[in-house]
Formats: C-alpha cells, sequence, structure tokens
C-alpha cells in the first residue's frame, strides 16, 4: 500500500489517477478548490484549498510519501498584444507557483520513500510552437525546466519526471470542444485523428508513480496523438 499525494485529484485527468490508485488499495491525498468526491473512501482524505496560494495544514500528510501528481493547469488562449501581465502571472500561478509549493510541501515525506516520484505536466504547446499559447507556454515550458533541474538535483532518492499532452478531452477544454464541429477539426490535426481522453494521460501517470518505471527520471514525455513528432 503506497501513499500519494494528488494535487486537482477531483475531476478530470487527476480523478482519473486517484481512481487508479483507489483500485490499487493505495492511499490517496488529494488536495483541491473543489468538493470533496470521495466522502466514502476510508482510504481517501482530502483538503479543499488552492496551493497555489495557501499553504498544506501541518499533519494533513503521511510521514512517508510514495509519490506527488500535480494536475492543475489553465488554457488561456488569447492573442499576444491582448495577453496582460496579469495573464502571465495568474497562467504562472497556476501551472508553476502551485506545483513548486506542493513539491517542496512534500519532500520531507519523498525522502522517506522507497520510490519516490513526482509527476507534472506540461503541454504539446511548448515543443511545437502554437499561436496564442504564449502564457501557458512561458509557464509549461518553466515546469519542463524544473523537471530536468529538479530530477538532477534530487537523483537518485526520488524521480521527477513530466507528461506533455495535446488536447484532451476535460472539463478544461470544454470550450474548445463545445461543438461536433470544433471536435472533427481537433482530431485531424493529430496524426492519430483523435483527441485525448483522462485515462490515456493518467495511465502514464500511473506508470511513472510506479515501481515500473524505476529507471525513468528527468523526462518530458509526449502523449499527443503524435503531433509533437509526425506530419501527416
Amino acid at each position: 500500500m503506497k501513499n500519494y499525494l494528488i494535487i486537482g485529484g477531483t475531476k478530470g485527468i487527476g480523478k482519473e489517477i486517484v481512481d487508479r490508485c483507489i483500485q490499487n488499495g493505495d492511499n490517496c491525498y488529494i488536495i483541491s478548490r473543489n468538493h470533496p468526491v470521495y466522502e466514502d473512501y476510508v482510504n481517501v482524505q482530502h483538503l479543499n484549498l488552492d496551493i497555489s496560494q495557501e499553504d498544506i495544514p501541518e499533519g494533513f500528510l503521511p510521514e512517508v510519501l510514495d509519490g506527488l501528481v500535480y494536475c492543475p493547469g489553465s488554457i488561456n488562449l488569447k492573442p499576444f498584444s491582448r495577453l496582460t501581465i496579469k495573464d502571465f502571472t495568474e497562467d504562472w500561478r497556476i501551472n508553476f507557483a502551485g506545483a513548486v509549493s506542493s513539491i517542496q510541501a512534500a519532500l520531507p515525506g519523498l525522502k522517506k520513500s522507497q520510490n519516490g516520484s513526482i509527476v507534472l505536466f506540461s503541454t504539446v504547446a511548448v515543443t511545437i510552437g502554437m499561436p496564442f499559447h504564449t502564457s501557458i507556454s512561458a509557464a509549461k515550458g518553466a515546469i519542463e525546466g524544473l523537471t530536468r533541474s529538479l530530477a538532477a538535483e534530487l537523483a537518485p532518492r526520488i524521480r521527477v519526471n513530466c507528461i506533455a499532452p495535446s488536447l484532451t478531452n476535460t472539463s478544461l477544454s470544454e470550450k474548445l470542444l463545445s461543438t461536433m464541429e470544433k471536435v472533427e477539426a481537433a482530431e485531424k490535426r493529430h496524426p492519430l485523428q483523435k483527441i485525448g481522453t483522462p485515462k490515456n494521460i493518467a495511465a502514464l501517470a500511473s506508470f511513472l508513480l510506479s515501481e515500473e518505471s524505476a529507471w525513468i527520471t528527468g523526462q518530458v514525455m509526449h502523449v499527443d496523438g503524435g503531433l509533437s513528432t509526425l506530419k501527416i
């Protein structure tokens, strides 16, 4: 039985990761801004707070923590000329500062694990460059740099990896997928001719948490339907 901290574990990809952990009989410590959805589970603890603005109360996390997944993100797509410093600061707070706060709070417990693993999230837009993505790409680009530097600093005790998805069917992207026409257009942009699901991403996150990935660290892994590497 492992202990995992999932930030943003009440919907979308985060919830799918929590579901997989529960099925494996693991203990989940969830922090999110949403109301709890696992109240009937004895192996799930939930804390309702914004990790990018508030500290985790003492005593919430277990003494030994086997993994941390930071799921919160944003999709703030605007022309660069319309983006304000406030836009950049908000994307930075949600995507980067919150991740840093989570990792710093989790480090004491992760250092006591035999297989400490941190999983972060970037975006395919950091690699290939997309119009109107400057704010989110800047924040997620910082996540990729953090992944590699922190992996070097925490080796060999704790592994740090990052997942870079393309468009995934979650509540965060609902405005981009609000009609069948938008869905079909998004599918056609990907070599595999479909968009991602939370299960697609959670499968890799669960693997990176597990001992099966014990020789993987400092990697940015693309789960993007082939978008970042293939042209069709």
